[in-house]
């Protein structure tokens, strides 16, 4: 396969899961407003935060760091056009990709990708009103979900296939992080200490819910939701597909079908290495104690490397 093809499948595939993650990311403070008392107020700023696109909201928003109002934050992370982190520019991204290589995937995946580029353009004014940006995120989601089972059911499982997992995998590990990251950066603000240990754990909760893993957690924890209890969950356990562990043992399995260039694929190992031995040696009793965060910035580094060796090894050409 070209490298070129494979790089496109590689792109096509991450641009696809950031945008439904993207969704899930906001949809952590849509839910928190839905199970807020009224002694906490909702600070929708550590978003931006967690998607490293800070310097970018503030060239666009200048003096905005304590005034950005929630349709600021908002539209900036899902349609803002000068933003090239935004949902939107994801859908954007994965069409342009698409259309260069639609022979090399089944045909409905370009009409539903399609269909999701024509909706987010048609509804970008509306995404800011509360009214209806939850079904609009419903919608990004279900539409990139129906990417992922065109994609599972329909397509090959040849080398490009390899590409597409290995795309997924890497960025759903990077986006969880940066989603149990916008929990642990301080989502909710409120009047005293007291009702402040009281409303810790909602961040959790929507979190849990946004991912689809509320009931997953409850199945296999077995307890209720707790600052630690999450954090294991979701970095540590090697049975749900969007917690980190999965993902990066999903990149492990994926390693033995790429190109056989032994050097280079060492080289891959090494840096999947080190992200895997960090995840399964987190202290997560010792991280919901303090604060994850250090550590989660830490783990997208690592991830970063990863993509790096992964993008020298297979995805230039030689």
């Amino acid at each position: 396969m070209l490298s070129r093809v494979a790089d496109n499948l590689y792109w096509f595939s991450r641009y696809v899961r950031r945008a439904e993650n993207m969704a899930r990311l906001v949809n952590v403070c849509s839910q928190l407003q839905l199970d807020l008392p009224r002694a906490g107020r909702i600070h929708w700023r550590p978003l931006v935060d967690t998607m490293g696109a800070a310097a970018e909201f503030e060239r666009l928003h200048p003096g905005a760091e304590a005034a950005a109002s929630e349709a600021d934050i908002v539209r900036f992370l899902l349609v803002a056009p000068e933003n090239p982190f935004s949902l939107q520019a994801a859908v954007h991204h994965a069409r342009e990709i698409l259309r260069t290589i639609r022979e090399t995937l089944p045909q409905d995946c370009w009409l539903a990708i399609n269909d999701l580029y024509l909706y987010m353009d048609a509804n970008a004014e509306r995404v800011t009103v509360r009214r209806y940006r939850q079904g609009i995120l419903d919608r990004v989601v279900d539409s990139c979900l129906r990417v992922s089972a065109l994609l599972s059911a329909n397509a090959s499982r040849d080398i490009g296939y390899q590409f597409l997992r290995l795309g997924t995998a890497i960025e759903q590990a990077d986006m969880t992080t940066r989603i149990i990251d916008a929990a642990a950066s301080g989502l909710i603000q409120s009047s005293s200490a007291d009702e402040g240990e009281a409303l810790q754990v909602l961040p959790w909760m929507s979190v849990l819910q946004s991912l689809a893993a509320y009931q997953m957690y409850r199945r296999h924890m077995r307890q209720r939701v707790t600052v630690e209890a999450a954090l294991r969950f979701l970095l540590q356990n090697g049975e749900f597909p969007r917690s980190v562990l999965f993902c990066l043992q999903r990149i492990e399995s994926v390693l033995p079908a790429m190109p056989p260039r032994e050097s280079v694929r060492e080289s891959v190992r090494e840096c999947l290495r080190v992200v895997l031995d960090k995840v399964a040696g987190a202290d997560t009793v010792a991280l919901a104690l303090s604060t994850p965060c250090d550590f989660l910035d830490q783990l997208q580094i690592e991830l970063a490397n990863l993509h790096t060796s992964i993008q020298e090894s297979y995805l230039r050409p030689t």
